[in-house]
C-alpha cells in the first residue's frame, strides 16, 4: 500500500496535469506494487483537491463494463470515478452544444445511459429492483473520457494498467446530457440503442445490453462497492452506467450526433 504522502503527491500531479494539459507517466511504472485500492485512494485525493477549490460532487461514473475491456485491463469487474459539477454540459434539443476543446488533452466520446436518483442507495446489499425503485429517470448521456495519465508509456509504448486508469478518476472528464427522459421500468433497458455520428459519418452503434446485460446491474454494483468506503449513491445524483460503444477520438472542429431514437439525441462539437 502506498503511503499517504505518495497518494497526495500523485493526486497533485493529476491536478497539475489537468491544468497544464501535459500528461504524466504511468503511476504503476513508478510504483510497481501499487494496488487497485491505492488507485481509488489517489482518485479520492484528487477529488478532495477539486472540492477544496469549490467544486461539488454530482454523481459517479462506471467504466470497464464490457467483458472485452475487463480482459484487456486484466480486471474482473468494472471501475468507477466521481462526477463533478464542472464536468456537466447541458445540451439543448435541436441545437449543437459547443465544448471547449482546449479543456481536454486527448478526448474520446462514449455513448451511455445515465440514471438520475430520487432516493439514496446504500450498500452492501443493493439489487437491481432497489435501483429501479430509487431511480427518478433514465436519460441518454455522452461521456467525454480523457487521459491525464498517458494511455501508452512514452518510452516503452506499454499500455497503462488499471491502477493508472482508476487513479485518473476512471478517465472521466465531462458528460453531456439533455435528451429525453424515461422511467427506469418504462423502457426495455437492454434494447435501448444509439447511433454515434462524427462529422456526419456513423462511427459506432450499440445496444445498452452491452453494459452487463442491463445497465441497472452496474448501478447496484457501484452502490455495493462504495459501502466499504462509507459512501453511498445519493438522491439527485447522476450515475453513468457504462459505455455501450467503443470510445471515438475527438479533435477541435469535430461535430458529434448521438442519436438514441425515441429517447432523443445529443448534438455537440469541439471548438
Amino acid at each position: 500500500m502506498l503511503s499517504d504522502a505518495h497518494i497526495a503527491q500523485l493526486a497533485a500531479e493529476l491536478h497539475a496535469s489537468e491544468r497544464s494539459r501535459q500528461q504524466v507517466e504511468h503511476f504503476s511504472k513508478r510504483f510497481p506494487g501499487m494496488s487497485i485500492e491505492d488507485g481509488y485512494r489517489v482518485s479520492r485525493a484528487w477529488v478532495a483537491l477539486q472540492l477544496a477549490e469549490g467544486r461539488s460532487v454530482i454523481g459517479h461514473k462506471i467504466g470497464l463494463t464490457s467483458r472485452a475491456m475487463q480482459l484487456s485491463s486484466q480486471i474482473s469487474e468494472p471501475d468507477y470515478g466521481t462526477l463533478l459539477d464542472s464536468m456537466l454540459y447541458q445540451a439543448t434539443p435541436g441545437q449543437v452544444l459547443e465544448l471547449p476543446a482546449e479543456r481536454f488533452i486527448a478526448p474520446r466520446v462514449e455513448v451511455e445511459l445515465a440514471f438520475v436518483l430520487k432516493r439514496d442507495l446504500q450498500g452492501p446489499q443493493v439489487d437491481v429492483e432497489q435501483v429501479l425503485d430509487a431511480t427518478d429517470y433514465v436519460t441518454p448521456a455522452v461521456e467525454i473520457i480523457d487521459a491525464r495519465i498517458e494511455q501508452f508509456d512514452r518510452h516503452s509504448r506499454a499500455m497503462r494498467k488499471v491502477q493508472d486508469t482508476i487513479s485518473d478518476n476512471a478517465a472521466n472528464a465531462a458528460i453531456v446530457v439533455g435528451a429525453g427522459r424515461s422511467g427506469a421500468r418504462a423502457i426495455d433497458r437492454p434494447w435501448v440503442g444509439a447511433i454515434l455520428r462524427q462529422n456526419g459519418v456513423v462511427e459506432e452503434t450499440g445496444l445498452a445490453a452491452g453494459v452487463q446485460g442491463d445497465p441497472a446491474v452496474g448501478i447496484a454494483w457501484l452502490a455495493n462497492k462504495l459501502a466499504p468506503w462509507g459512501e453511498r449513491l445519493k438522491a439527485g445524483h447522476i450515475v453513468l452506467a457504462g459505455s455501450f460503444t467503443r470510445p471515438v477520438a475527438a479533435r477541435a472542429g469535430d461535430v458529434f450526433d448521438a442519436d438514441y431514437g425515441p429517447l432523443g439525441r445529443l448534438q455537440f462539437m469541439f471548438v
